[in-house]
């Protein structure tokens, strides 16, 4: 698979250049773009507040220009909390997207956007403070309704980005099964 994955509001860190590294073991094409222009940030309030003052639609734009050159392949887009948010807009409005992968984040769906059964796998915290039931809720409902074939991933007790063994969010044995449920998930595409 091609894949596209895109880092969380902490920036482009060792820890997504290893799920990268993974990923390109289990045989995939992988591209990590940096959205923040080399900034690495320490705390998510550091990380929010450098994405709210460099925008959405910037980060977006980014994000597309990245991706245009290798969406004719037909692009998994996958991404981190912040980086699930872009991955997720650029697969709702990329036609030729073959699948979507988030890892710790959703994003909001635009009422007009379709696909056609668009594989899509989420695997969050539970609870997660940045993705409350009560919005999974709603988003499943909102991601069905967009013609995806949804499965979602739930880890008790583990951190927002218990993947990332750089962070305190970490947790060992969620990130290990979270891995091996998206590799599986990618092989299947």
């Amino acid at each position: 698979m091609n894949i596209m994955l895109f880092h969380s509001t902490y920036g482009l860190r060792p820890a997504v250049r290893a799920a990268a590294d993974r990923l390109r073991a289990a045989g995939h094409e992988v591209w990590t773009p940096d959205l923040f222009e080399g900034r690495t940030f320490e705390t998510v309030e550091e990380g929010m507040a450098f994405s709210d003052e460099t925008g959405k639609d910037e980060l977006l734009k980014r994000a597309v220009l990245a991706a245009a050159p290798y969406s004719g392949r037909g692009l998994v887009y996958a991404g981190f909390s912040l980086g699930a948010s872009v991955a997720q807009t650029l697969a709702l409005g990329d036609e030729k997207a073959v699948g979507l992968l988030l890892l710790h984040g959703t994003s909001d769906i635009a009422e007009s956007a379709s696909v056609d059964e668009l594989p899509v796998q989420l695997h969050v915290a539970e609870p997660d403070q940045f993705e409350t039931d009560d919005w999974l809720s709603a988003w499943y409902l909102q991601m069905r309704r967009t013609g995806a074939e949804v499965e979602i991933y739930r880890y008790a007790g583990a951190g927002h980005l218990y993947t990332d063994p750089d962070l305190p969010d970490y947790d060992a044995e969620a990130a290990e099964a979270t891995w091996k449920v998206a590799l599986g998930f990618l092989d299947g595409l």
